[in-house]
């Protein structure tokens, strides 16, 4: 791997687009910083997931090489082929997209977390896979707190009913909440949704005992208002890697 300004034989546009890629996630990282502090916390306080959904593979080696530790992918198919030509080694790999059932058990083979169950079929065959490879995989219960017809995630009102049966399936470690905010004009806008994921984690910690530390939310428009909300990873992507086709 040749690091941002080497020689290489990638075309002369790929390498000016990875020698940008450096300075883009140290102004992320910045920006991280400063939204932490605003929220009384550290710049350790939030992972960043870096979105690699269409991303070519030598721009996510390089992203890599650059220090990004987590990478987000929304389908299992296109994640199996990235994580063979990216390896695992040296990142953990995030399932943040819509997960269906009869994909689950390769996810659990897959991911080192998965963000989106949705439903107790879906955790349930997340769990016999995990189970069965001895492990217990962290996940996060996606909620629909915008209330979008076409957004995936569970109803806040089943959430307690689902957060329970959850966190009792063996190969699972449920520790957290996830969603995807409502499409913004402005990033404040997407603010009320934020803290509804919070007070919703909030109360199911005290009303069900249980310990969800992990908020997935905000992405490339929004994640610096996620953080001064609570949020401890974030998923960006076209802030970093630029726009998908």
């Amino acid at each position: 791997m040749q690091p941002c300004g080497a020689v290489t034989t990638l075309a002369r546009s790929v390498n000016a687009g990875l020698s940008a890629l450096g300075g883009r996630l140290e102004e992320i990282r910045s920006r991280l910083a400063q939204a932490a502090r605003r929220s009384g916390r550290s710049l350790g306080d939030v992972v960043l997931v870096g979105v690699v959904k269409q991303v070519a593979p030598e721009w996510v080696r390089e992203a890599v090489a650059l220090g990004l530790e987590d990478l987000g992918e929304n389908r299992v198919q296109e994640a199996e082929r990235k994580v063979s030509e990216v390896g695992r080694d040296a990142v953990r790999w995030h399932m943040i997209g819509h997960l269906q059932r009869n994909k689950a058990g390769r996810a659990a083979d897959l991911f080192d977390r998965v963000h989106s169950v949705d439903s107790l079929a879906v955790g349930e065959a997340l769990a016999r896979r995990a189970a069965g490879l001895g492990r217990r995989l962290p996940v996060l219960v996606e909620v629909n707190v915008s209330g979008e017809a076409t957004k995936f995630g569970v109803d806040p009102s089943r959430l307690p009913a689902l957060l329970e049966a959850v966190a009792g399936l063996d190969g699972l470690a449920l520790d957290g909440l996830m969603t995807v905010g409502a499409p913004v004009e402005r990033a404040e806008h997407a603010r009320p949704g934020f803290a509804r994921l919070r007070e919703l984690r909030d109360e199911a910690e005290r009303k069900l005992g249980l310990s969800l530390p992990e908020l997935s939310m905000g992405m490339s428009g929004d994640f610096e208002v996620a953080v001064e909300e609570g949020a401890t990873l974030v998923r960006v992507g076209s802030v970093l890697f630029g726009a998908r086709a």
